[in-house]
């Protein structure tokens, strides 16, 4: 066709480039044919797909690729092969194949000690792009070699001496002196320790010693960065396995004698856990939360949320957001079940909102992520209705008799004069935050917050913040209102008949004078939903 450009690269990708007029697909088609030294006038170039069609037939039939003996003086040689090989996917087996076979990487490495002993620059900077290059290979049997226990090192040692760079980089140094492997529980099997080490090391490997791949490299890493993701669901599954591990983890951190820097380790080791989890296929990350629920994860949440160290209490909430992010369910009922024993200050979800109100970052941004789980929570989409119970009505129910008054607190203490008691904007960010979380409730939960806010007053204490400084805060109450009105629904109606609710929307409206704003435009299409 006159505005395509049609190409193959490699075995199986076929490309094409699709033009709007025919002018502009010359001129790219030109410039193609100039870098090529081809004949632009011909609109096929079938000589060069026959070519490298003949070459892959040749590939294919030749026997497999002869590597240079593994010596010191070839090395050059070497680095040559493996650079030349990448770019064919053929050669590229086929390189792989004779190092796999012939126990290369092996020999490698004994020349790389070599190479230090006689502080060999020049066959060091061939030994990284050799190994380099043998990585982009992208080969899981060529990894477990080089990563297997007598290797890692030594390929970290290699990775050292980039010519790129003035000065090796001292990675080895790193790994085995600064970074310090450190047990908050004793772990007794041999094989799950020494496979936390390759993990790491691995790791540091990818994100640290590699240089950052280019467009044309990354999907050539992709065996490494599986390598790594298998590693970490092994993990995973051989600590769910080891229940005495499990036992002693939970009765340490619930422990008050336990001291605060262990506890903080411990926190700390149990959140990474549960980040480790989400590499889980759903069915594995299923019977993972369910070992934690089993082994007590909430109780001990509840306690250590209670807590004073912030730190230990910060990381309680990461956990925490996991296993609301995962199940619900299971934190709601747990928080039922709870409810029949314990006052509602220590209900774990109540500390959860305590947590929020009182986040001393100016930004808010725990409180934020809080507010997100609390909205979680307290979403009727994702609760289960079965044939003998509800879960909805029972935990709304739950909700607004044990929880719904910590949440408006701020907002109730805020609320007693005709404006805010205090209107900084930290206090105003909160409030913010606890109207947004109400008006979602009004959309969402019919009878339950139409009675909390018309027997509890809500809407005319949230009408006071109409009068704040801050216009954000003002329109979020404007918000809160609009979203009731929009129900269309009589109790409400009559309520703010009854209360005169306009009042400080009016008010407002007046104050705002001839400017015409966000706020000038919210109320008049309040007024104008009201008169259609």
């Amino acid at each position: 066709k006159d505005t395509l450009i049609v190409w193959s690269e490699a075995e199986n990708y076929d490309l094409a480039l699709s033009f709007q007029e025919k002018a502009g697909c010359d001129e790219i088609w030109e410039k193609i044919c100039q870098v090529q030294g081809k004949d632009p006038s011909v609109d096929i170039t079938q000589d060069l797909v026959d070519e490298s069609e003949e070459e892959r037939f040749d590939d294919m039939s030749s026997p497999g690729l002869e590597l240079p003996s593994c010596e010191l003086s070839r090395l050059e040689e070497i680095a040559e092969l493996v650079a030349s090989s990448l770019p064919s996917p053929l050669r590229r087996e086929k390189l792989a194949l004779a190092l796999e076979n012939e126990g290369y990487i092996k020999k490698l490495l004994e020349i790389f000690h070599v190479c230090e002993d006689l502080e060999n620059i020049e066959g060091l900077h061939h030994l990284y792009e050799i190994i380099k290059g043998i990585f982009l290979l992208n080969r899981t049997a060529l990894f477990e070699v080089m990563f297997s226990e007598e290797c890692i090192m030594d390929v970290i040692g290699c990775l050292e001496y980039d010519p790129s760079l003035s000065q090796s980089r001292k990675h080895r140094e790193f790994l085995t002196k600064t970074a310090k492997f450190k047990e908050v529980i004793p772990i007794s099997d041999p094989e799950l320790k020494q496979k936390i080490h390759q993990t790491y090391r691995v790791q540091y490997i990818q994100d640290m010693v590699l240089p950052t791949p280019s467009v044309f490299e990354e999907n050539m890493l992709s065996t490494l960065h599986s390598f790594i993701f298998f590693n970490k669901v092994e993990i995973v599954g051989m600590l769910q396995e080891d229940e005495k591990f499990l036992t002693d983890l939970f009765a340490q951190l619930t422990d008050e004698a336990t001291d605060e820097e262990k506890r903080q380790e411990l926190v700390n080791f149990l959140k990474e856990f549960c980040a480790f989890s989400q590499t889980l296929q759903p069915q594995n990350r299923d019977a993972f939360f369910k070992t934690l629920s089993n082994m007590g994860i909430l109780p001990a949440l509840e306690v250590i949320l209670g807590m004073d160290d912030a730190q230990v209490r910060s990381a309680a909430t990461d956990i925490f957001s996991y296993l609301v992010e995962y199940n619900p369910s299971m934190v709601r009922e747990f928080v039922m079940q709870e409810a029949q024993q314990n006052d509602d200050d220590i209900l774990l979800i109540n500390l959860i909102i305590e947590h929020m109100i009182c986040d001393t970052d100016p930004e808010l941004g725990g409180a934020v992520l809080l507010m997100g789980l609390l909205r979680t929570l307290v979403d009727p989409e994702n609760m289960l209705a079965t044939a003998n119970k509800t879960e909805k009505t029972e935990f709304l129910g739950f909700f607004y008799k044990h929880c719904m008054h910590v949440l408006t607190a701020p907002l109730l203490a805020n609320t007693t004069e005709d404006k805010p008691s205090k209107d900084d904007f930290q206090t105003a960010q909160l409030l913010a935050l606890i109207l947004e979380l109400l008006t979602f409730c009004v959309e969402h939960h019919t009878y339950h917050i139409k009675n909390y806010i018309i027997n509890k007053d809500i809407l005319r204490r949230v009408l006071v913040l109409m009068a704040s400084k801050h216009a954000f805060l003002a329109l979020c109450a404007l918000r809160f209102k609009r979203k009731i009105i929009g129900l269309k629904d009589e109790f409400y109606n009559r309520y703010i008949m009854k209360s005169f609710l306009f009042e400080p929307v009016v008010k407002a409206f007046l104050n705002n004078g001839s400017r015409y704003n966000l706020m000038n435009s919210a109320i008049i299409e309040m007024f104008e939903f009201i008169r259609v």
